[in-house]
């Protein structure tokens, strides 16, 4: 047996012996760089401490990775078909674990900004990397299985983020959760070698490096617009980040259409079974990354759970993600994934109507059963959606085709977090002026409250701990008329302590119902639109035909 594997996997006359512990390999690297952006959502309380991180430094800390990430992979991608997929992955691998080592390094915002946005990038050499490596290597009869298992990965990813973060902050800083991203990548990269054929389009003409420039330039100005107008207001960088991307995007479908051999042929998107997959991934994945978003902060501030015990509780998702993902692979094969997509949509949207019910009373078991529907639909929807985007495209344009489910993903959680993030502080914060109406509470110190549900629990934290002081000083006093005043201030510092530590969590309970209502909205309305799209199974069938005649012709060519 070969310590490295340097037969390509085109040239191989049967499918490849070890192709699921290759799988296992292109799964470990798509956990690391989707763990990078759950770890942080835990580790961003201690970081903003340590570091003194503003709300924009931290918003910027979060999607510094974003940016470069959903931008470049398009062209990386395609740079990976033309020259070699398992070389992406290598490299993406070596400069995910730079930036990562850069993360544990960092002392201040800026360069903790500048060690994700490395991180991105490799991110963005990654994610397209795993899905076409994983096309070409396993035979189309085991794709669909394979490319439930990378879902489930995803989905589980989602949920073992929060635990290993807060299983490494009980006894170590915020830098650990970037450091134990060197190790697991070092594993990959060397597996990668051992167990990973090497993989390139069997012929692939010269890329369109004008159209790829095009594609990074709309998409990294869209998220930009996505964060900057929702969080930080709709001033002149995110109205100027608005009319690049729209221009950037006329131009890059102008182009696309009259280039004789495009970097997307953006014609697919015509075809009902593509668009609808990708509209699916979108929504869907707005709908989990919103939702995750606003449920470990209640976890986390309302309900009282550190890191650790958070993450454990967010587990029951990741579990029924797996179940879901056997039930796809069940019935995707008899019913078609019309049926199964829509399904898995309509299960989100009743999961998201379901955390409606949310109120200051709600304890952990109320959001068992939203959490387990949400995973289940997850591993019902995804995965059938992946195989019929990957399905779209030819051999020689595996890594583009991975690039696009990716990148579907990464807006729909970026709009996710953007939209329903930024209606979820608005509903917080006036929910929580109502609550605190005739209070003498101080206007800065509700101008305080109001920023997030951190900054509320720490303004009521430092009323009780004024009401401390004032006790202790009363038992301190020699002058009974002085004692009798301080007992007094204490007390009334106390209840209004309660009192405001009361008005937070009811007002982010009553924002968190609110902003999922608005979810269950947008979900439920996509889960027509993405049924209308769909083909039936006999159309899904023929055009399953006609994608692997063509496959088969391009790899005769």
């Amino acid at each position: 047996m070969r310590l490295v594997m340097t037969e390509p996997v085109e040239r191989m006359e049967r499918p490849y012996a070890r192709r699921w512990w290759a799988l296992l390999v292109l799964c470990l690297s798509l956990l690391i760089i989707v763990m990078a952006n759950t770890a942080l959502t835990v580790a961003a309380p201690d970081m903003t401490k340590d570091l003194g991180l503003s709300s924009a430094d931290l918003q910027w800390v979060i999607d510094g990775y974003t940016v470069p990430y959903a931008a470049l992979m398009l062209l990386l991608g395609a740079i990976g078909d033309k020259y070699s997929r398992r070389g992406a992955l290598v490299l993406g691998l070596v400069v995910f674990g730079g930036g990562a080592v850069f993360g544990y390094l960092a002392d201040s915002a800026a360069t903790v900004i500048a060690a994700r946005a490395v991180m991105g990038v490799g991110a963005a050499l990654i994610m397209p990397a795993t899905l076409s490596l994983l096309a070409a290597t396993f035979p189309r009869a085991e794709r669909a299985k394979a490319i439930t298992l990378w879902t489930a990965t995803a989905g589980l990813a989602i949920a073992a983020g929060p635990v290993v973060a807060g299983a490494l902050l009980r006894d170590h800083g915020w830098s650990s959760t970037f450091l134990i991203n060197v190790p697991v990548a070092a594993v990959a990269l060397i597996a990668a070698f051992v167990l990973v054929p090497p993989s390139k389009a069997g012929h692939h003409d010269r890329i369109d490096y004008v159209g790829g420039v095009l594609s990074v330039i709309w998409t990294a100005a869209l998220v930009y617009m996505i964060i900057e107008g929702p969080h930080f207001g709709w001033g002149a960088k995110a109205i100027g980040a608005a009319v690049v991307a729209g221009v950037g995007l006329v131009v890059f479908v102008l182009w696309e259409l009259r280039h004789p051999r495009p970097i997307l042929d953006v014609r697919r998107f015509t075809a009902r079974r593509f668009a609808g997959s990708n509209l699916a991934v979108a929504l869907f994945f707005l709908a989990v990354f919103g939702a995750f978003y606003y449920l470990t902060q209640h976890l986390q501030f309302v309900l009282g759970y550190d890191a650790l015990q958070t993450g454990v509780r967010m587990l029951p998702l990741a579990g029924a993600v797996f179940v879901g993902s056997a039930l796809t692979a069940l019935l995707t094969p008899r019913v078609g994934m019309k049926w199964t997509v829509g399904a898995g949509m309509a299960g989100g949207t009743v999961a998201l109507a379901l955390l409606t019910r949310v109120d200051a009373g709600s304890a952990y078991g109320d959001f068992v059963a939203p959490l387990i529907i949400l995973g289940l639909a997850i591993g019902l929807a995804l995965s059938p959606c992946t195989d019929a985007i990957m399905g779209a495209f030819p051999e020689s344009e595996l890594g583009v085709g991975g690039a696009v489910n990716d990148t579907s993903l990464e807006l729909g959680g970026s709009l996710g977090i953007a939209i329903l993030g930024s209606l979820l502080a608005t509903s917080y914060s006036d929910h929580l002026s109502d609550a605190t109406r005739g209070s003498k509470l101080p206007a800065s110190a509700l101008d305080t409250a109001q920023d997030s549900v951190g900054a509320g629990y720490a303004v009521a934290q430092g009323i009780g701990e004024k009401a401390h002081e004032a006790a202790a000083r009363a038992q301190q006093a020699t002058d009974p008329q002085q004692a009798a005043q301080l007992k007094q201030q204490a007390g009334e510092l106390a209840s209004g302590a309660r009192q405001m530590a009361d008005a937070v969590g009811s007002a982010f309970s009553d924002a968190v119902a609110h902003t999922s209502l608005v979810g269950a909205v947008i979900l439920g309305v996509g889960t027509v639109l993405v049924a209308v799209l769909l083909p039936r199974k006999e159309a899904e069938t023929s055009r399953a035909q006609d994608a692997e005649k063509e496959l088969a012709d391009s790899r005769t060519a």
